[in-house]
């Protein structure tokens, strides 16, 4: 399968959607982020999981951020010179669980040409990943420099 074609800001437009792939949460991957990165027990331990909020083992919120971010480079947001975040917001409305498939869609909200600098923008994306029940696990709307199209000489 080849790479999908770089997207500059002229390409893009608000509604316009790019979906990502899909990714499985593997139990031992999961626990082994969770080990390294966010040691909490409803992350690591069956047992605690239980009696905590979540009523069962968890994956760290950071764990599917990263797994989202792995779809946006791996061609869900194929912008030219990369994906520079210039800072959003974040929230994870439920929980993900071992065993859970994971599907990643962004969206476009917003389009804004640079007035200072005019060989790059702004994207305002929505990045929403669910889970195989079609509930949504993590929503990061972001802003991400987008250069525009070089011009020929």
């Amino acid at each position: 399968m080849s790479a999908p074609t770089p997207l500059f800001l002229e390409d893009l437009h608000p509604g316009q959607k790019f979906p990502g792939g899909q990714v499985l949460l593997d139990l031992h991957r999961m626990k082994a982020f969770a080990a390294e990165f966010d040691p909490q027990p409803f992350h690591l331990d069956e047992t605690a999981a239980q009696t905590s909020i979540f009523r069962g083992l968890a994956g760290s919120g950071w764990y599917t951020a990263a797994l989202a971010m792995r779809q946006l480079v791996d061609g869900g947001l194929p912008f030219a010179h990369g994906l520079i975040g210039l800072g959003g917001e974040i929230a994870w409305p439920h929980p993900t669980r071992p065993g859970d498939t994971l599907t990643l869609e962004s969206e476009i909200l917003e389009v804004i040409p640079s007035r200072s600098k005019p060989q790059q923008g702004i994207a305002l994306v929505r990045c929403t990943m669910t889970n195989q029940d079609g509930k949504s696990v993590y929503i990061f709307t972001v802003k991400i420099l987008v250069h525009r199209r070089p011009v020929p000489n």
